[in-house]
């Protein structure tokens, strides 16, 4: 069903050695061949900074050194355009692994008709496949299989709401396993389609200039929360010009709705993309208090 290689990569500075899963054994489901279509990076000091074009999606594990059984999916942002894979991925790893969490940054498809015969279902695909992966194989990383969770950026935080609103539907033939999350940390997350507060960019590269309303209704997320969405720890910036805050109010407010367990920091100037909250500001302090919002579910 995947298949599995092992690579070395440049990683914090250093030479770490890393699994690296492809998501799927052959083409992808839907997928569309186009020889003119390939992956493209861009590199800053020797370190992959963006990812566009990706055509083969895959898995890279990282693992702690004493690992805690935790698991986190991180899925970076970028408008669906390319995925910020420094910033919002392998930064965020080391600080993952230095709580004892096995992290796994996904290089999801990002939506394209050259490749896809439905490009906006492609992200949802690859993040079920990831999560099925990993529960599956929970015990080969030391992973508790109820202990499993997604950490989205920007429009990666619309791939995880995505998954955590819709983490049952059939978009493509798959084995039993469950693909929920355990719980989820959204970041600046894209929530909406709606005209009036979402992230046009990523809108039109998800959906196409010209959405239909069921389109428009199926890929808001807030719109999708039930009672069985995953808890949710949400950081938004109250400035973002990007992506309105507005998107996060309202999925934090649906999950108050179905009566889901979630938490909500919204920092007062930090703008949009903070990362890891190197920008300044109280933003700084949202990976702390993540922090003590895990370590309460009892996830560290």
């Amino acid at each position: 069903m995947f298949t599995l290689i092992t690579i070395f990569v440049i990683n914090f500075g250093m030479y770490a050695q890393s699994e690296v899963i492809l998501l799927w054994n052959g083409a992808p489901p839907g997928a569309k061949n186009d020889v003119n279509y390939s992956e493209k990076h861009e590199t800053e000091d020797g370190i992959i900074t963006k990812i566009a074009q990706v055509t083969a999606p895959a898995l890279s594990v990282y693992r702690p050194e004493k690992p805690n059984g935790t698991a986190i999916l991180i899925f970076p942002g970028g408008g669906y355009t390319y995925l910020s894979s420094d910033k919002e991925g392998e930064k965020v790893v080391k600080w993952l692994n230095a709580q004892g969490v096995t992290a796994f940054v996904v290089k999801y498809r990002l939506p394209a008709d050259a490749i896809m015969q439905d490009k906006s279902v492609g992200p949802l695909q690859d993040a079920q496949q990831a999560m099925r992966i990993v529960r599956e194989k929970a015990a080969q990383w030391d992973v508790d299989p109820d202990k499993i969770g997604v950490m989205g950026f920007s429009a990666g935080g619309h791939v995880a709401a995505t998954l955590c609103t819709r983490f049952d539907e059939k978009v493509y033939e798959h084995n039993t396993v469950s693909a929920r999350p355990d719980f989820a940390v959204l970041i600046y997350p894209v929530i909406s389609m709606d005209d009036e507060i979402t992230h046009k960019v990523s809108r039109a590269k998800l959906l196409g200039d010209n959405p239909t309303a069921e389109q428009l209704k199926l890929f808001s997320n807030e719109l999708r929360v039930t009672a069985d969405t995953p808890q949710t720890f949400i950081v938004h910036a109250g400035d973002d010009k990007s992506v309105p805050v507005e998107n996060s109010l309202r999925y934090y407010s649906a999950l108050r709705k179905h009566n889901v367990m979630g938490e909500l920091q919204i920092y007062e100037k930090a703008g949009h993309g903070f990362g890891m909250g190197n920008k300044g500001g109280t933003s700084r302090n949202w990976p702390a208090d993540c922090t003590n919002w895990l370590r309460e579910k009892h996830y560290l």
